[in-house]
């Protein structure tokens, strides 16, 4: 029996694997509102029954979903920020490597629509906002401190600032072309924060900075 046990704890994680990306893909066609537990259950082949095994509800569902989505972007977003030889290059990769994931991966795209989708109060979904902030708020102190960001500029400011307009971007580039134009989007938001908080000597390096935020 016990040999058997690390096989079931493989199936079980397989399983919920399996679940998660077909709740992913259900939520992110559907929205919160219009996805159901029978939608899931149907969509990955599996009675309603053994969801509510692993899940106990909508809720809870997506919730983990947005864990994952999280879980998946910190790793993107760690291989990223390492691709930087600067601080304010570092948040361009990161930025570029969010973007690059919510076009290419539905837990990561899914995720982030139940982020921002108001109908989803009941799911936890605050800590991928939280952690954002702070990272994008380090990078712009380490920004401060290496001369790249004007040091009139509070880091925890700008962190907050460029993960709300960072949302809104996506959020209608999704709503008006299933995020077609995210890249051109956030190139565009780019452009006007870095001349706004930049110091002088970095000025010149605008465009090759916002160049960096490209599909791969």
């Amino acid at each position: 029996m016990a040999q058997d046990r690390p096989t079931r704890q493989q199936r079980s994680l397989a399983t919920r694997t399996a679940i998660i990306e077909g709740a992913a893909a259900e939520f992110d066609e559907r929205g919160y509102v219009g996805a159901s537990m029978d939608g899931i259950a149907e969509r990955i082949g599996m009675t309603k029954g053994a969801l509510y095994f692993h899940f106990t509800s909508k809720a809870d569902m997506a919730g983990a979903v947005v864990a994952e989505q999280h879980a998946i972007s910190r790793r993107y977003g760690e291989a990223a920020v390492a691709r930087g030889t600067t601080p304010l290059e570092s948040i361009m990769w990161l930025c570029q490597g969010l973007a690059v994931q919510m076009t290419s991966e539905v837990v990561v795209s899914a995720g982030v629509r139940l982020s921002t989708d108001v109908a989803a109060s009941d799911v936890d979904r605050q800590d991928p906002y939280t952690d954002w902030t702070t990272v994008v708020a380090d990078f712009a102190r380490q920004a401060v401190d290496a001369g790249e960001i004007d040091p009139r500029w509070d880091p925890d400011l700008v962190g907050r600032v460029v993960v709300r307009a960072y949302t809104g971007v996506q959020t209608v580039s999704d709503v008006m072309t299933r995020r077609a134009d995210l890249f051109a989007g956030l190139r565009e938001l780019w452009t006007v924060l870095l001349d706004a908080f930049v110091t002088e000597r970095l000025r010149p390096e605008i465009p090759r900075l916002v160049a960096l935020i490209a599909p791969e």
